[in-house]
């Protein structure tokens, strides 16, 4: 396996992916837990490399996360990335120190050296390119200002910034950019070497091995409490939560109990289109239930994003506890939290930076009466879909967009009101109903309307107007840890504003987010 030590990046998780998408088998383990893993793992012999992954400190902060050099292996390879750069330099007797330029978002990489077959670059010199540069991901404050002896500089950025580099005598590579994420060109190429090449990894993982083993976890976690206790499992409509219910129905059978919550949130029509597909395509025991007024309640007035997640949060549990009384039994509530949710929610592995909270791990109450079942917590939306299909979940629920747990509480920005809600859907349906009529709908990954606290002045027919203004947010992924805002042809653009301010009651402009994740978010709340 391929072991990652995290020491707070946000795309840790992302880098785990990348591995896995390469057949090989990886293991996150926080950087305190670090040397500990990497002695276990290397003595049982299934140890063929290591990464450092980034992180938001400094190496030369009193505190900083760090593992000791004697816990690498002198034979096993090791990537650090980013912050692990900075931090073998420093653990070598280079220095660190505060770049007088920061660097955030695309650079050119500019190859100082050549490089052997061993180097995780070698792979990526072998193919076209202009004079050994190619655009790379940065995320760093910090840059190297003293190389460590016994180590080489192989590449910087077109700023001058130390980029990548290596040890001359052991299997050390460090590079400051991110190869994991998609903005670095080279990425998949430079792992796949590394991977392949470097550490020699068999490509022996799959997600198809890996279904009986979800499963055996979902029955072994409830079956150490009671074997014959009910879960119940909050449907949401998403792939989500379809993929978890299927999995853990795979898992525990007809002691699954569903239960699809209408909290008022929801895009125009799909209460009564999700409770069809559930109980007539999936056959699972699903019991619907209208408590909109519950959640409408209680975000009137709300206007603070946070407040409106942890409102919705506590709602969903209130409103599961209360059916679960007519469930004799009911131990367990089953969520489809992905990994997404929570790496930006909370500190997953030790040090990561919460960025927003989560309704499905953010907003529960302290004392809950049900302990919670995360199968796909530590998967991609993509890795989920994946699943879904070894689980023969056709490909039309499988590919619908990604929805968020708050529903179109997040999408109308401000004070969450029936009426701003009824204007939201309307205008929704018609971005969506578009895209699957031009045939786009399957070229972005999300899309969306944003209803925002601003009026503008308009002109209909003779008429002066001042309405709301309508933000249509669709993004390219592979998942959502980093978007781009797609290029949808004007044309298709202009239909939309059209029919949404023809069409819509209460919309006079619309306007198109042109931000990319980062330094955006996806969803706006």
């Amino acid at each position: 396996m391929i072991l990652i030590v995290d020491f707070g990046s946000q795309y840790t998780q992302l880098l785990a992916r990348r591995v896995r998408e390469l057949g090989v088998y990886s293991e996150i383990v926080p950087y305190k837990r670090g040397a500990q893993a990497i002695k276990e793992a290397h003595a049982k012999g299934g140890l063929a490399g290591i990464v450092l992954s980034g992180g938001p400190h400094s190496v030369y902060e009193p505190g900083a996360p760090r593992i000791e050099l004697e816990a690498l292996p002198i034979e096993v390879p090791v990537l650090g990335v980013c912050y692990g750069l900075q931090l073998l330099n420093v653990l070598f007797g280079g220095t660190v120190e505060s770049a007088p330029v920061r660097e955030y978002g695309y650079e050119t990489l500019v190859l100082t050296a050549q490089v052997d077959e061993k180097h995780p670059l070698w792979a990526v010199n072998q193919g076209p390119h202009d004079e050994n540069t190619y655009v790379v991901w940065m995320s760093h404050g910090d840059e190297v200002v003293q190389l460590a002896p016994d180590f080489v500089l192989d590449g910087r950025t077109s700023g001058g910034a130390v980029a990548v580099i290596h040890h001359t005598k052991r299997p050390i590579y460090g590079l400051q950019f991110h190869p994991e994420v998609e903005h670095s060109r080279c990425g998949r190429t430079l792992l796949r070497h590394f991977i392949e090449v470097t550490c020699k990894a068999p490509a022996t993982w799959s997600m198809a091995s890996q279904v009986d083993r979800y499963v055996e976890q979902i029955r072994a976690q409830v079956d150490q409490v009671d074997p014959t206790c009910k879960l119940i499992c909050a449907l949401s409509g998403g792939v989500d939560s379809t993929v978890a219910a299927v999995l853990t129905a795979r898992a525990v059978g007809d002691r699954l109990h569903c239960i699809f919550i209408d909290s008022g949130l929801l895009r125009k029509n799909e209460y009564e289109q999700v409770m069809t597909r559930y109980r007539e395509d999936f056959h699972l025991n699903v019991r619907g239930v209208d408590a909109s007024d519950l959640f409408l309640d209680r975000l009137a007035g709300v206007s603070d994003p946070e407040q409106k997640r942890k409102i919705i949060g506590n709602a969903f549990i209130e409103a599961f506890e209360r059916e679960a009384l007519a469930i004799p039994g009911a131990r367990f509530l089953v969520q489809g939290t992905l990994y997404t949710d929570v790496i930006e929610s909370v500190s997953v592995h030790g040090t990561s930076v919460t960025i927003k909270s989560h309704h499905n791990v953010g907003g529960l109450p302290e004392r809950m009466r049900f302990s919670l079942v995360e199968p796909l917590r530590e998967l991609f939306k993509d890795e989920v879909r994946r699943l879904g299909r070894e689980l023969g979940i056709p490909q039309e629920v499988l590919g619908r967009h990604p929805f968020p747990g708050p529903g179109l509480a997040i999408r109308v920005l401000g004070d969450v009101r029936p009426e701003s809600l009824r204007v939201l859907r309307d205008a929704d349906e018609i971005l969506i109903d578009e895209l699957r009529k031009q045939g786009l709908y399957d070229e972005v990954w999300q899309a969306f309307v944003v209803l925002l606290p601003v009026q503008s002045v308009g002109v209909m027919g003779d008429g002066r107007t001042y309405e709301n203004v309508a933000a249509i947010r669709c993004v390219s992924a592979t998942d959502g840890m980093t978007a781009e805002w797609s290029r949808l042809p004007h044309v298709f653009l202009a239909k939309v504003s059209s029919r949404i301010c023809n069409e819509v009651r209460g919309i006079n402009r619309v306007v198109y987010d042109i931000s990319s994740k980062p330094p955006a978010t996806i969803e706006w709340e």
